[in-house]
């Protein structure tokens, strides 16, 4: 596999087309599981450097990005595909909810409706066993240090869905749909300058490469994010809004991180 993260959670991370990362998760009996597969290639050589069986393929959302090797994975392995937005998906057997549990590989995954990117994004929660930690998997809602783009959804919505996230225990492992963290982090120090942890974080990458970054935490995200981090005084005196409500500060973030 191409990564080892975790001693509870040997989740592969595979860099895909220019900044996407897919994500392979082993479980039971060699069976695994496969998150956001843009492409099928090398999802495929994995699989059988390992010796492992593609049961599931969980999707985030329908961009082409994430879904591009969806349909020779299922003609490939007959494997079920979850996912929330058949209209966009067509490959999709089981159309996921919030809240629902789904059970596989010897995992107990939670989804999470995360509108925002797009209308019908889902994030799904690995739930902790045995007193160890969960993951989660955001796709391209909540990445480190940032989140996505605003395409079908007001702000609110998205600040909605994060909320949710921030929620999960701190030590829950976060693993974005993309690695965006070098820019993320040079964006959040132009409206939080003193956040000592992203300069810490960014000398670690600018050295190791920033995939060293990932998993991040939701602890971690917390000191750093700048979309969780909306109570900063710092944030608020830097975008000119003491006294604005939560939300207003989301959106002047996102704002101007789209002009970034």
């Amino acid at each position: 596999m191409a990564a080892s993260i975790d001693a509870e959670y040997p989740i592969g991370i595979i860099p895909a087309m220019q900044d996407n990362l897919i994500y392979l998760l082993p479980g039971t009996n060699s069976c695994c599981a496969v998150i956001d597969p843009g492409e099928a290639e090398m999802v495929l050589t994995l699989l059988e450097q390992a010796k492992l069986t593609l049961t599931h393929v969980l999707l985030t959302h329908g961009h082409s990005d994430h879904t591009g090797g969806v349909s020779l994975l299922k003609k490939k392995s007959g494997c079920s595909v979850l996912g929330s937005d058949l209209r966009r998906t067509p490959e999709i057997n089981i159309v996921v909810q919030d809240d629902q549990l789904v059970d596989m590989c010897g995992f107990r995954i939670r989804v999470i409706a995360a509108p925002g990117h797009t209308s019908s994004s889902v994030c799904y929660y690995l739930e902790p066993d045995g007193g160890g930690k969960g993951a989660v998997f955001t796709g391209d809602t909540l990445f480190i240090c940032g989140c996505g783009r605003l395409f079908e959804c007001a702000a609110q919505q998205m600040f909605d869905s994060i909320k949710r996230l921030a929620a999960l225990p701190d030590d829950t492992l976060l693993f974005p749909g993309h690695d965006y963290t070098v820019e993320n982090m040079r964006f959040a120090l132009t409206v939080e300058p003193n956040n000592m942890a992203i300069r810490r974080q960014l000398e670690v990458l600018n050295r190791d490469g920033s995939l060293a970054a990932i998993p991040s935490s939701m602890g971690f995200e917390k000191q750093t994010n700048p979309f969780l981090r909306t109570q900063s005084p710092d944030i608020r005196r830097t975008l000119n809004l003491a006294d604005a409500p939560d939300e207003q500060v989301f959106a002047e973030l996102r704002r101007r991180k789209d002009r970034f």
